[in-house]
């Protein structure tokens, strides 16, 4: 049983090692000054949205684009409804989108809707005509000035540009508050370091823009895996782009409220990334120990998709498979009992000062009661832990793209005038 604890500590220790740079990140924001930016240019935008019986909640979305500061006149919304049996084509047209409807149930899935709405574009207007593109969720609300606040970094210099996101529905439970506080520290704490260090950022899902040249490089949309998102950002880092980030554009995003929602979501997310593993995982170790001036955002994203999900699972395996060792044979397991607790422990500490510090530094963008902003810094850490057995799950379950029910239909008054 001490071999177990000795490689329990290796593992925690390699865990630390690789993660070190992260504390870091969160003093970035406070020591690092943001770099001047170019004078905005007029650029035209295409928004995309993939939309699968949304009528619920796309009405908000479209509002929020209608009410943007940019110029109304250089923003066009496109819609593809996706597989739809309700009635989101007609919201979406009532609200000035252009529809598409697609009804394909053998290629499912996000990247694919995208890919035939930009397809559908280009055969309509080329790839020239946008300077760039957005991508939302049906189920977004946007603030006012995110497209100018994102055209104004956008101008700057950077081909893709990722944004701050915000939660619809953070006081629900302790589930949408999980999900809300890591997303809100992936904004302050890894992305927006990132941005001021110099190094890539990461796309998370929604809220994202892309220029007409990567646009025309990808030829429509060419990323299908379980995190497409994930694929997207993986590729373009090793391919030499820096991903930018702008923390004035805030979008807000619903989470969900259910913990079967929830396991089938992140699930689903596990899955991929073991996917992107997979697919780009020799790539990006190359770009680690390569000559490109972005081995370190290289090396950040390989963090991003490898060693956690690795480290933990291995962790959990060897500690499982030694206390059913020792009650079998009789063995007295009581010190990798310990080690278990203590890791644990270890565990919900660090998750624990990671929520409360974000709590703390985003408190004015957390749209809950002051105490559930306290109490959900408690439960942030045993939604982190959930993630250990889902990703086990995911190792041998077989994971397939399904819809996630939206119906948070709240503007964006109604976000921000909650108690």
């Amino acid at each position: 049983m001490q071999l177990i604890t000795s490689i329990d500590f290796g593992i925690w220790a390699i865990f630390f090692v690789c993660y070190l740079y992260q504390m870091y990140y969160i003093l970035v924001p406070y020591i690092k000054k943001d770099k001047p930016q170019a004078i905005p240019r007029k650029n035209r935008f295409a928004v995309l949205i993939s939309a699968r019986n949304e009528s619920n909640v796309i009405g908000q979305l479209l509002q929020s684009i209608n009410a943007q500061s940019y110029d109304r006149e250089l923003i066009d919304i496109y819609v593809v409804a996706d597989n739809c049996d309700d009635n989101t084509a007609e919201i979406a047209a009532q609200n000035g989108a252009k529809v598409y409807k697609r009804f394909d149930k053998v290629n499912v899935g996000k990247g694919y809707a995208l890919n035939f709405l930009l397809k559908n574009i280009s055969h309509e207007h080329g790839m020239d005509y946008y300077d760039g593109y957005f991508v939302f969720d049906a189920d977004n609300v946007l603030d006012p000035l995110y497209i100018e606040e994102m055209n104004r970094t956008f101008s700057s210099g950077y081909e893709i540009l990722t944004s701050y996101r915000n939660s619809k529905n953070y006081g629900d439970n302790w589930i949408s508050a999980g999900y809300a506080l890591w997303f809100l520290r992936e904004s302050k704490y890894l992305n927006y370091s990132r941005m001021l260090l110099g190094n890539s950022c990461a796309i998370s899902g929604t809220g994202f823009m892309f220029s007409k040249k990567v646009a025309k490089e990808l030829n429509g949309w060419r990323y299908y895996l379980l995190t497409e998102d994930i694929e997207f950002t993986v590729d373009h880092v090793i391919n030499g782009y820096k991903i930018g980030y702008c923390k004035d554009a805030v979008l807000y995003d619903e989470q969900p409220n259910t913990f079967g929602q929830s396991v089938r979501q992140r699930m689903r997310w596990a899955k991929g990334y073991f996917q992107v593993m997979c697919n780009y995982g020799a790539k990006l170790a190359g770009g680690v120990i390569g000559k490109k001036s972005n081995r370190f955002s290289c090396y950040d994203m390989s963090m991003s998709i490898m060693p956690a999900l690795i480290l933990t699972i291995l962790s959990a395996v060897i500690n499982i498979g030694a206390i059913l060792v020792g009650l079998i044979s009789g063995i007295s397991a009581e010190p990798v009992i310990e080690c278990v607790l203590e890791g644990a422990v270890s565990m919900y500490a660090m998750m624990y000062v990671i929520g409360a510090i974000t709590t703390i530094s985003e408190r004015k963008m957390i749209y809950t009661t002051p105490l559930k902003k306290f109490l959900y810094t408690f439960t942030f850490p045993v939604f982190m832990m959930t993630y250990i057995p889902i990703t086990f799950m995911a190792i041998f379950k077989k994971v397939e793209w399904k819809p996630i029910v939206h119906s948070e239909a709240k503007t964006l008054a109604d976000i921000k005038g909650i108690n």
